[in-house]
């Protein structure tokens, strides 16, 4: 897809949807004993965080970067023990997110869960 697809992704999805989709997220997240260990630390933060990521990376305001610098989330996480069986913990508990917020029903939210998918392959970084 274009950068022009990109750029109305956020459009699409819209800032609502993306704070309901990661308040649906984390406590999917810090319930799964696959991942919770890796999730320390203020949740608030980590969901402001996570919000403010998406909104950039669904071509929104770069709020992330503008406070924190580019992105670069393979090696923010470099020093987590990102395993393939974590990875597919966490786009699950991303899919069940989607439903629940009635995402991914929306042709931009199918998008969205592919590049989605894309992310969490490459963040891989250790052996079962």
């Amino acid at each position: 897809m274009t950068d022009q697809r990109l750029q109305s992704l956020y459009d699409e999805i819209g800032e609502d949807k993306i704070n309901q989709l990661v308040d649906a997220f984390y406590p999917k997240v810090y319930d799964d004993p696959v991942l919770s260990p890796l999730f320390k630390g203020d949740i608030n933060e980590i969901k402001r965080k996570q919000k403010m990521f998406l909104t950039q990376f669904l071509g929104g305001p770069a709020l992330y970067s503008e406070e924190f610098g580019p992105p670069a989330m393979k090696h923010r996480h470099l020093r987590f023990e990102i395993t393939q069986k974590r990875a597919e913990s966490w786009l699950r508990c991303m899919g069940e997110a989607f439903e629940e917020v009635e995402i991914s029903e929306l042709p931009a939210g199918k998008f969205f869960y592919q590049r989605l998918k894309q992310v969490a392959a490459i963040m891989v970084n250790t052996e079962q």
